[in-house]
Order: C-alpha cells, then sequence, then structure tokens
C-alpha cells in the first residue's frame, strides 16, 4: 500500500506563526490605544461641558448683551424736546449727555466733553492728596502740549493751569472749563441740534453706539499733503 506523505515546511509554518503572533498583538494595541483615546476625548467633552455651564463663562458675553440693549433704549421724544431750550437742559439729562457725546465722536471731538465731565468730578474733591493726584491725571490727558486729548485753549489759559497745577485747588480748571463749555455751547450743541441723533431721538428711535476711530488731533492740511506724497511712492 501506497502512502502519501504530505511535507510541510517548517520554515514557512513558522513564519506564519511569528507574523499571525505580530499581527496579534499589534492588533491589540491599537485596539487598546483606541479605547484610551476615546476615554480622554470623552472625558474632555465633559470638562468643557461643566466649564459651559459655570455662570462666570457667561459673565462678559451676558453683560455686553446688557451693555448693547442699554445703549439701545428709547429716549422719550417729550424729554428729548427739553435739550433744545438750553445746553444746561441737555447736560442735565444722563440720555442727554449721552447722546450728545455720541455726536461729539461723530466730529471727533469727545475730549471736550470728556474735560468738561473730568472738572465737574474734579470739583467734588475734599482731600488734598484726591486734589494734587487728579489735578496732574486731568492737566496731563486734557491740557499739556500733545496730551492723549488735548483740549483747545489759548496760550494764558494753558500757561496759568502749568503754573497752579504744583499745588492746585478745586478751582484750578475753571476757567479752561469754562472756555471748554462756551465752544460746545456756540459752535458743536447747534450743529447737534440739527444733527441726524437728535432728530432720530425726536422721532422715538432707539439710540445705537456709535463706533468710530478717533482723529489726531495734530492733522492739518500739511499733514494731508505729506500723506498724498507717501501714498504716491505705491501707485
Amino acid at each position: 500500500m501506497k502512502m502519501s506523505m504530505v511535507v510541510f515546511s517548517q520554515l514557512n509554518m513558522c513564519e506564519s506563526k511569528e507574523k499571525t503572533f505580530f499581527k496579534l498583538i499589534h492588533g491589540s494595541g491599537k485596539e487598546e490605544t483606541s479605547i484610551e483615546a476615546k476615554i480622554r476625548a470623552k472625558e474632555k467633552r465633559n470638562r468643557l461641558s461643566l466649564l459651559l455651564q459655570r455662570p462666570e463663562f457667561h459673565g462678559e458675553t451676558n453683560t455686553s448683551k446688557s451693555a448693547l440693549l442699554a445703549k439701545e433704549t428709547r429716549v422719550c421724544p417729550e424729554e428729548a424736546v427739553k435739550w433744545a431750550e438750553s445746553f444746561d437742559k441737555l447736560l442735565s439729562h444722563r440720555d442727554g449727555m449721552d447722546a450728545f457725546t455720541r455726536f461729539l465722536k461723530t466730529e471727533f471731538s469727545e475730549e471736550n466733553i470728556e474735560f468738561w465731565v473730568a472738572c465737574e468730578d474734579f470739583k467734588k474733591c475734599k482731600e488734598p492728596q484726591q486734589i494734587v493726584l487728579k489735578a496732574k491725571a486731568i492737566y496731563e490727558k486734557f491740557i499739556q502740549n500733545d496730551a492723549p486729548k488735548e483740549v483747545n485753549l489759548d496760550f494764558h489759559t494753558k500757561e496759568a493751569i502749568a503754573k497752579s497745577i504744583t499745588r492746585p485747588t478745586v478751582h484750578s480748571f475753571d476757567a479752561a472749563q469754562s472756555r471748554v463749555y462756551q465752544l460746545m455751547e456756540q459752535d458743536s450743541y447747534t450743529r447737534f441740534l440739527k444733527s441726524d441723533i437728535y432728530s432720530h431721538l425726536l422721532e422715538g428711535r432707539p439710540q445705537r453706539p456709535t463706533n468710530l476711530r478717533r482723529r489726531s488731533r495734530s492733522f492739518t492740511y500739511n499733514d494731508f499733503q505729506d500723506v498724498k506724497a507717501d501714498v504716491a511712492i505705491w501707485l
């Protein structure tokens, strides 16, 4: 009787087993790595969810929305009509002050009302040290040459303030404040009453924020010529 013999290559069998074993080992590692990654991702999502639910996370957003809504509140037309009676009545009303400030921003002259308000606050100071500190801050912000928000004052008024700033009193800025008040009353106030901002308030439309970039006070016609010359280089 003839017997059939099947010869298996020992080398091939070993190679097959090794490859199989290698695949099993590394396949298991990948699966384990994938599971760990999913667990970590789930933990991150949970932490993010908890963070989003915390009240302080939404504080800034809610505040911004509240501020925007506050700026868009409607002004009573009857109240707005009274602002045309005098400049004092306009400044004595909070909404009137806000509307006038918005108008000055469109003319890039909001430093005038800011200076006037700063002077009003300064005159309420009682403590000597507080008077000195606030006087210096007002001088550096509004009065001195090249101040960030320098107001338009004559040389003599600025010189008198500069001399008194070392020993200021609550009346150190009275002359300058009066001068700026007159400028606003005789110039800006009359244009405000003719502006779209004021007419919209008379019609009962809501106030909206004004987003404008501030123009440099040192900008002159000669500067504009220099700008045009610089631009021409790129053309």
